[in-house]
C-alpha cells in the first residue's frame, strides 16, 4: 500500500468486544493446534477476479488457523493495477468479526499473522509467479484455477513444463464458480464430506492423515471421508484410519475410468473438498497435466487439495 495511503494515517484501536476477543482467542488457540507442522508461509496469486477472491478468503483463513505469513501476488502487463486493487485484509477481518471497524495495520498481526502484497509488471504471469517462489520459497500455494478461461491461465499447454518445476508444494485450487468451504461473508467453514482417492501409487495415507489433521484443527463438526478406489475391491490399498475424530470413515471401491468416476463420487456425495497425493518429481505438474487430475480439476465444482509425495503433508 502506497506511504501515502488515506488508510495509513494512525488510528486509535478501541477496545476488543467480548463477541471479537472470543473470536479472536479461538484463532490463536487454532493456530496453537497445528501439532506436528509448522505452515510458515501462504502464495496466493490473484488476478483480482471475483475466483482470486474465493481463493483469497481461503488463504486468508488457513494462514489465521496456522498463524503463518500470507503472501499475495498480482501480475499486470501495464501498470494499470493499484494497491486498493488487492483484496482487503482489514476489511475481510472485519467483515468476520476478528477485529474492530476502523482498525490499524497492526490489528492484523495481532491475529498471529502477517500479510503481505507484491505488484510485478511481466506479461507472463506464470514465469513472473515462478521467479518470484524461486526467491521467495513457500509452504502452501492457494489459487482459481480458470477451467475455461481468464487472464491467468494456469491449465494452458505452455504453462505446464514452468510449473512443473515447482513440484513439491502443496496446491489447494478453488475452481470458478465455486464458493469452497470458507465463507466469504464471516469467515465460517461449511466443511462435511471429504473426498480421497486412493489407490496403490502413490500412496494414499498422507492424504488421510492430512485430512485427520484438518478436521481436529479446524474444529470440525462429525462429517464423513470417503476413501474412492476406482478399480476392483481386493486391490484397495490398506489404510490406517484415525481413531480420534467423530467422523465417519467410509471405503468404497467403483470400476470405470477414474476421472469420471471421482468426479461422479464427488457429484454424489456433494463433496466439499477433494485430497489428491501425486507422486514423483511432477507432482505439480500432474495436479495440473495429468490425465486423471486434469480431468478432475477442469470439471469438479469444489476446491482440490494436491499433496506432493515428499511436501511438508505429503
Amino acid at each position: 500500500m502506497a506511504p501515502n495511503h488515506p488508510s495509513n494515517k494512525q488510528r486509535l484501536p478501541r477496545t476488543l468486544s467480548n463477541t471479537e476477543d472470543r473470536k479472536s482467542r479461538r484463532i490463536m488457540t487454532q493456530a496453537k493446534m497445528f501439532e506436528g507442522v509448522k505452515l510458515e508461509s501462504i502464495f496466493h496469486p490473484s488476478d483480482f477476479s471475483e475466483a482470486s477472491e474465493v481463493a483469497f478468503v481461503h488463504a486468508l483463513k488457513l494462514a489465521l488457523v496456522a498463524g503463518a505469513e500470507l503472501t499475495m501476488l498480482h501480475v499486470e502487463a501495464s501498470p494499470s493495477a493499484e494497491w486498493q486493487d488487492f483484496p482487503g485484509v482489514r476489511d475481510t477481518l472485519e467483515r468476520w468479526g476478528l477485529i474492530p471497524k476502523g482498525s490499524p495495520k497492526s490489528a492484523v498481526g495481532q491475529l498471529g499473522i502477517r500479510v503481505t502484497k507484491v505488484l510485478k509488471l511481466s506479461k507472463d504471469p506464470v514465469k513472473t509467479c515462478l521467479g518470484f517462489l524461486e526467491e521467495n520459497p513457500t509452504d502452501l500455494i492457494v489459487l482459481a484455477v480458470r477451467q475455461h478461461k481468464g487472464r491467468m491461465r494456469w491449465l494452458g499447454k505452455s504453462v505446464g513444463e514452468p510449473l512443473a518445476r515447482r513440484a513439491g508444494q502443496m496446491t489447494l485450487f478453488t475452481p470458478h464458480g465455486v464458493e469452497g468451504f470458507v465463507s466469504r461473508q464471516d469467515g465460517s467453514i461449511s466443511l462435511r464430506n471429504i473426498l480421497i482417492p486412493v489407490t496403490s501409487k502413490p500412496r494414499p495415507q498422507p492424504s488421510v492423515e492430512s485430512a485427520a489433521r484438518l478436521i481436529r484443527n479446524l474444529q470440525l463438526p462429525a462429517g464423513m471421508v470417503t476413501l474412492l478406489h476406482v478399480g476392483p475391491t481386493a486391490e484397495m490399498p490398506s489404510l490406517k484410519l484415525p481413531k480420534d475424530t467423530d467422523w465417519t470413515w467410509n471405503s468404497v471401491a467403483k470400476v470405470g475410468e477414474p476421472g469420471e468416476v471421482i468426479l461422479q463420487t464427488a457429484t454424489e456425495l456433494r463433496t466439499d473438498l477433494i485430497i489428491m497425493t501425486t507422486d514423483g518429481p511432477d507432482g505439480f505438474l500432474d495436479a495440473l497435466r495429468g490425465t486423471t487430475s486434469e480431468q478432475v480439476l477442469r470439471k469438479v465444482r469444489c476446491p482440490v487439495a494436491n499433496l506432493p509425495v515428499g511436501s511438508m503433508l505429503g
